[in-house]
């Protein structure tokens, strides 16, 4: 009897804390979350067991519009508004993969979008700076990243091109936007030897997923896999 009010005290308390956007977190959920972790990005080659933790802890389903809760865990990406999209779950692990990541890294992501990224990332490292152009969606994700209790996020409304100098330097910089050049910015404010991955090539079309490491004042690129992102705006599109 004791147990059974303790865990009822406890579901109310939790559903009074939660923003009314947020959709709560169920055992069908967390089951179609782990399907698509263990059948899909794994199986696609996603390896990193911090990164699939990541995936399978994140509700990713808090960060589509609720008319569209159910096509949450599909592999495939979903508008959000602004003529924006949450990234396809695979290709999320794919960029996080890339940039080795460590527990006490700092990481500088260039398009907040719903925040999910945001989110995968905070469950890896220490601190995430992220940057979002687009004033509604800055506003709906940070309330969002609040209310699921982020506190190792720290978002701003602002051209990402430009990056967050006074946080400089970054360990790995995240740009989830297609841009035809690596922002010269971005690079500045990357530790010697941090990493970058981007969607690089014609914003307008198809890009090839790169990853960008920094050698003192130069850098080397590798080609991972195409992609298709929408365009990264502000001052990379002058």
């Amino acid at each position: 009897m004791k147990q059974t009010i303790l865990l009822i005290f406890f579901l109310s308390f939790f559903a009074s804390h939660l923003s009314a956007d947020v959709v709560p977190d169920t055992p069908r959920l967390q089951k179609a979350r782990d399907d698509l972790v263990r059948d899909t990005i794994e199986r696609r080659g996603i390896s990193d067991p911090v990164v699939l933790a990541a995936m399978r802890d994140v509700p990713r389903h808090c960060f589509v519009p609720q008319r569209i809760t159910s096509k949450a865990y599909r592999d495939t990406a979903l508008p959000i508004g602004e003529g924006q999209t949450i990234s396809q779950p695979y290709v999320v692990a794919l960029m996080t993969a890339g940039l080795k990541l460590k527990g006490h890294d700092r990481v500088l992501e260039i398009g907040t979008g719903s925040g999910y990224q945001a989110a995968i990332l905070a469950k890896i490292v220490k601190d995430v700076y992220t940057i979002e152009i687009k004033k509604k969606l800055h506003q709906t994700s940070t309330r969002l990243l609040e209310d699921l209790g982020y506190t190792n996020i720290k978002t701003r409304h602002g051209d990402g091109y430009f990056g967050w100098p006074e946080a400089a330097p970054f360990d790995a910089i995240m740009i989830t936007a297609a841009v035809n050049h690596v922002p010269p910015p971005l690079l500045k404010q990357l530790k010697d030897g941090g990493l970058l991955i981007l969607p690089l090539g014609n914003p307008f079309s198809y890009q090839n997923l790169t990853l960008v490491v920094k050698k003192g004042e130069d850098y080397t690129t590798r080609s991972i896999t195409g992609v298709l992102f929408v365009p990264m705006t502000g001052r990379a599109m002058e």
